[in-house]
């Protein structure tokens, strides 16, 4: 019984699936392929030496769906991996459009350009350096929207990622102001994060709105597997459900936490992680420790494939 993991934004590392790439054609055609698709030279970006060009999230997106989907296509056609009982994919929000180019409702170039005009419009949603997020470690979700509602502060829950990991969006002024707040309640660190804007929360709504024209226009084709979808953390093989869900993420929190919940309810045993670094893996540990975890970030790690 196993699940399968892709990782989102903020797992990126110059040189990532490099060991892939030069190692199996599949890889390379793979990044090939995702290259045609957008007109964006991948490996340029991840390959090259330029940190700040890897963490635009124009090209930090398709940048790490190009790292997990070489190795997922390397897996699927070198070592047997479509034989596996894989109910769930799952991904951390960019990382759910892994899940479902893996699972086949999209194709590769579809999920590549639907990444490519995510990045641009998220990139985009807002005036540069008005926005921020901030990762709060020490108390749960429950807690943290306790502390926002007795407080009246005015920030949004982004990311539920583990019972002791929180991310939260918000104006600059408004993440400023709720450190101290949240630091005197009970939170252990308050690290504000390097991004461009306040993802998954109201500052994305036009954003949303755009994408979700642009997803229309993408013919979908029910899963292999069940989706786990970040909206409401639901298990879906319905491609319409799923749409419905993919159509909301950009605005509204990542529900990691019941994600995992919900699959280890489920009665899995197993979770996969495939894509650039271990985040997941580090999260999922703190939701749970229900599961057999393997994480795929490098040729080294193909010897763990003998566990299966």
């Amino acid at each position: 019984m196993t699940s399968i993991t892709f990782p989102g934004q903020g797992s990126q590392f110059l040189g990532m699936t490099k060991d892939f790439f030069d190692n199996f054609k599949i890889a390379q055609d793979t990044i090939a392929e995702i290259e045609d698709a957008t007109s964006i030279s991948i490996k340029k970006i991840i390959f090259g030496n330029d940190d700040n060009l890897l963490n635009i999230t124009n090209f930090t997106q398709i940048s790490i769906f190009a790292g997990s989907m070489s190795i997922y296509q390397t897996l699927e056609k070198n070592f047997g991996f479509s034989n596996l009982n894989i109910n769930n994919m799952l991904g951390h929000s960019l990382g759910e459009y892994s899940a479902l180019a893996a699972a086949k409702s999209l194709t590769i170039s579809q999920a590549s350009s639907l990444l490519k005009i995510r990045g641009e419009l998220m990139n985009s949603a807002i005036e540069p350096n008005t926005t921020n997020m901030a990762a709060l470690i020490g108390l749960n979700c429950e807690d943290i929207i306790s502390i926002i509602k007795n407080n009246n502060v005015n920030v949004e829950i982004a990311n539920d990622n583990s019972p002791l990991q929180i991310v939260i969006s918000g104006s600059n002024h408004d993440i400023e102001n709720s450190e101290q707040i949240f630091l005197s309640n009970g939170i252990k660190k308050f690290v504000k994060l390097n991004v461009s804007a306040a993802f998954h929360s109201k500052f994305m709504i036009e954003a949303q709105k755009k994408l979700s024209f642009e997803i229309d226009k993408i013919n979908f084709v029910d899963p292999s597997s069940a989706i786990v979808s970040n909206f409401d953390a639901s298990i879906n093989k319905s491609i319409n459900k799923i749409i419905e869900n993919l159509k909301l993420q950009m605005s509204n929190r990542v529900r990691w936490t019941e994600s995992i919940k919900n699959i280890e309810e489920k009665g899995e045993s197993q979770i996969i992680e495939i894509g650039p670094g271990k985040v997941l893996s580090g999260l999922i540990k703190r939701i749970s420790n229900k599961f057999d975890i393997i994480s795929i970030n490098n040729i080294q790690d193909l010897e763990q494939l003998k566990k299966l």
